[in-house]
């Protein structure tokens, strides 16, 4: 793991601070961390993760996923996830780096690079499927992304050869254990691409009540294949992602604009207070006020994403 060993020096010279760091490389980030966190609840974007020092889980519904140095995490949809740093120290702090997925940047490789747009597996199976994978780091993975973090030493080489590193980074995806999902972003009508459609939809209007018939129309497609596709993507139905968003968002609104529950209850789309005390506690596990106390005294840093 000599790739790993030099990402991990690289980012310890480059970030001596706990947080997420976003760097002069567009959709590049570098995390740290001196000590465990505290389960951090927020919607994960499309991108690539990659520890190079300590270890993390992420949680989507009941499943767990670990990841260190020797597997790298792939998210090819928004999804709400649980995510903890688990191994972490002030001699050996958690690093990690996250490049998101741009969309654009897949499918113009994938037309360029003449991949078969309907082999979506090596059974042609296109069905949508999970969309949150761990999988062993491939040497050649790791080199590409080395030569990505390299060039934040050198800032004057970011504008012509960071392109280049991070379509390496892409199409090594693209030829990986998650060829299927990733090609599935960059096409239109995927199985994929409609879930992707309706979770857009949710998470523009998460305060809105909606039915699922409102929601296939859409993502045009049955009810019945929305909720098979939408909960085999995310783990979740689409009532249950809806509910995952408006208590997070309910305790940003605690948390960061000292809105008290009921109101912020009320701003994210509950006309029931204590149907809302209820089922945050019942995420967070414990009721509003005390969960925000508890995370301001802990000062839990947001590690999600990485």
């Amino acid at each position: 793991m000599r790739q790993a060993d030099e990402l991990a020096a690289l980012i310890g010279r480059l970030v001596t601070s706990d947080g997420v760091h976003e760097t002069a490389i567009p959709r590049l980030a570098l995390i740290r961390a001196c000590q465990p966190t505290e389960p951090v609840h927020a919607v994960h974007e499309p991108a690539l993760c990659i520890i190079v020092q300590g270890r993390k889980q992420v949680m989507l519904g009941e499943r767990i996923y670990l990841y260190d140095r020797t597997r790298y995490l792939v998210v090819s949809v928004d999804l709400p996830v649980v995510g903890q740093v688990i191994e972490a120290s002030a001699e050996v702090p958690y690093l990690c780096l996250r490049l998101d997925i741009d969309p654009v940047q897949l499918g113009a490789l994938m037309l360029e690079s003449k991949t078969d747009s309907n082999k979506q597996s090596e059974g042609g199976h296109t069905d949508a499927g999970p969309c949150l994978a761990v999988n062993p780091a491939a040497p050649e993975l790791l080199d590409a992304v080395l030569r990505l973090v390299r060039l934040l030493e050198t800032p004057r080489d970011i504008s012509v050869l960071a392109p280049l590193a991070e379509r390496e980074i892409l199409y090594r995806l693209m030829n990986g254990e998650q060829a299927a999902r990733l090609r599935q972003i960059a096409t239109a009508e995927s199985k994929l691409q409609q879930v992707n459609r309706a979770i857009g939809w949710i998470r523009r209007n998460y305060d809105k009540a909606f039915s699922i018939e409102a929601l296939a129309s859409e993502a045009s497609m049955s009810p019945s294949a929305l909720h098979q596709h939408f909960k085999a993507v995310t783990a979740m139905s689409p009532l249950q992602y809806q509910k995952q968003l408006r208590l997070q968002e309910a305790r940003r609104l605690i948390l960061g604009a000292a809105l008290d529950a009921a109101s912020a209850g009320f701003r994210v789309g509950y006309e029931s207070p204590s149907q809302f005390s209820r089922e945050y506690r019942r995420l967070f596990g414990a009721p509003p006020l005390r969960d925000v106390a508890r995370l301001r005294s802990a000062r839990a840093v947001d590690m999600l994403g990485a």
